[in-house]
């Protein structure tokens, strides 16, 4: 759990500036929060970018009961990470989905929490952190967050007239039903209603998850 939070702060401000919406090739930061041998960000990728949406339909709160058996300890972890977009923004993954308060946070990630369900979020990076063995799907982190999430519903949004959410797996479309995405061990998982946003095909994950 070390760690996954000394990760976790230079993500934090990765995603802020870059909305999490590049392209699939885009260099990602480092544990030390610089981009991998100063390597800068192409001009095509920075044009790709999103912005984080401005409101509560995009920077919802997890409201929704915990997944799986609530554990005072977080334990090995393996890591999945999950990007949403809509209206051609960014909808940030709270931190604290799956655990129970009264916690501690510091800058935004959860440090402490009483305890810890099946899949959880730190921060909010999209990072979802997955108890080893639990079958889980992205219809689960969906109910855990309290969003609803369908084959026309992404959270607060719907898709438009004769369209329908949209998700990549590893930069891959996904032929079924959004829900029905597994959270495996490093996938990359994007889902989307509005304007296409160009999905990851990978992540750099932290050490240990």
């Amino acid at each position: 759990m070390r760690n996954l939070l000394r990760f976790a702060a230079p993500v934090i401000a990765a995603a802020i500036v870059t909305g999490c919406g590049t392209g699939p090739s885009a260099p990602r930061p480092d544990a030390s929060g610089s981009n991998p041998a100063n390597a800068p960000i192409p001009q095509g990728l920075l044009s790709q970018a999103r912005p984080i949406g401005a409101g509560p339909d995009f920077q919802p709160p997890a409201t929704g009961p915990v997944a799986g058996s609530c554990l005072p300890a977080l334990g090995p972890r393996d890591g999945v990470h999950v990007e949403v977009f809509a209206a051609n923004r960014v909808v940030l993954l709270p931190a604290g989905i799956g655990t129970h308060s009264p916690g501690t946070s510091v800058t935004g990630r959860i440090t402490r929490a009483s305890c810890y369900g099946a899949l959880v979020t730190l921060d909010p990076t999209g990072l979802v952190l997955v108890r080893p063995g639990a079958s889980l799907t992205v219809a689960m982190l969906f109910r855990s967050w309290g969003q609803p999430l369908s084959a026309t519903r992404l959270a607060s949004f719907r898709a438009g007239p004769g369209t329908r959410v949209n998700v990549f797996v590893d930069g891959r479309p996904w032929p079924g039903a959004p829900g029905a995405v597994p959270l495996t061990r490093h996938a990359e998982i994007v889902l989307e209603v509005g304007p296409h946003v160009p999905p990851h095909s990978s992540y750099a994950f932290p050490p240990g998850s």
